[in-house]
């Protein structure tokens, strides 16, 4: 077990040498590009725990997550501070981005987050799926939208806003938290617990005996999104965006986040 850790230990290392040296080589930044992205000296990025994509603490050890480390990188390049703003889910991310508290993230580019944000080109695709407990008896999707069969969706997310269009059967319940996620589905509370994959599988590493089901409902398009209204840093964010998939700094925070279920962005 501790040359397990050991070797997890130093491949995140790498990583973490990996993801430094290659935010180097991002564009550099006008005064307007700090100054809109930037506003405050620092740069806010906002976080939610418990998704490999954005933030995951164990431990008291150092966070892992895309969000955490591309926020990172984009503030290295920048040349201001880093300030990571975490959040208990990520509806309460969009409510600081709303509020003026978090000056970007990177999250699912859908169009009715498009309202109040500008997105960047996406860096990531991650399939969507559902999480079912140990001893279930759904074993595909297509048992999952029928009468009786309680699905978990995180409140204000995509899978809330996309399943209670396309159920015609099963019960969308809400869930505050990814922790009450896997508290509801070892309870009984849930059968299925739905977002996308690199959640999912999170979440089953803490849920023994549980499945993430094969095949894919949807897909979420990562890239990173600034409120409206900062259009002078918009042209960095994009370049540093492109930067970050061409020098493989995408390709570390996604191995050293650990995250499952990825496609390569369309």
């Amino acid at each position: 077990m501790r040359h397990r850790h050991a070797f997890a230990a130093r491949v995140a290392a790498l990583a973490l040498l990996l993801l430094a040296g290659c935010a180097a080589n991002a564009p550099a930044p006008t005064a307007e590009a700090r100054q809109a992205l930037a506003p405050t000296g620092a740069l806010r990025v906002g976080v939610y725990r418990g998704s490999p994509t954005s933030y995951v603490a164990e431990g008291g050890g150092e966070p892992r997550g895309v969000g955490y480390d591309l926020g990172r990188a984009i503030a290295k390049s920048l040349g201001v501070p880093f300030t990571p703003v975490v959040f208990a889910k990520n509806a309460d991310v969009f409510e600081g981005l709303a509020a003026g508290k978090v000056d970007v993230t990177f999250t699912n580019a859908t169009p009715a987050r498009a309202r109040d944000l500008d997105f960047t080109p996406p860096f990531l695709d991650v399939e969507q799926g559902y999480l079912v407990p140990a001893k279930s008896p759904i074993t595909a999707q297509d048992m999952v939208d029928r009468p009786g069969v309680r699905v978990g969706v995180s409140i204000g997310s995509t899978s809330e806003a996309t399943l209670s269009r396309v159920y015609r059967d099963a019960t969308i319940v809400r869930v505050p938290t990814l922790k009450e996620a896997v508290d509801w589905l070892a309870t009984g509370k849930l059968d299925a617990f739905a977002t996308n994959k690199a959640i999912l599988f999170e979440l089953s590493d803490a849920l023994p005996g549980s499945q993430v089901l094969p095949g894919q409902w949807g897909r979420e398009h990562f890239a990173a999104g600034i409120p409206k209204g900062r259009d002078a840093g918009m042209p960095f964010a994009r370049a540093f965006v492109a930067q970050a998939i061409a020098d493989g700094t995408v390709a570390a925070a996604v191995k050293r986040a650990g995250v499952r279920g990825t496609v390569a962005p369309q």
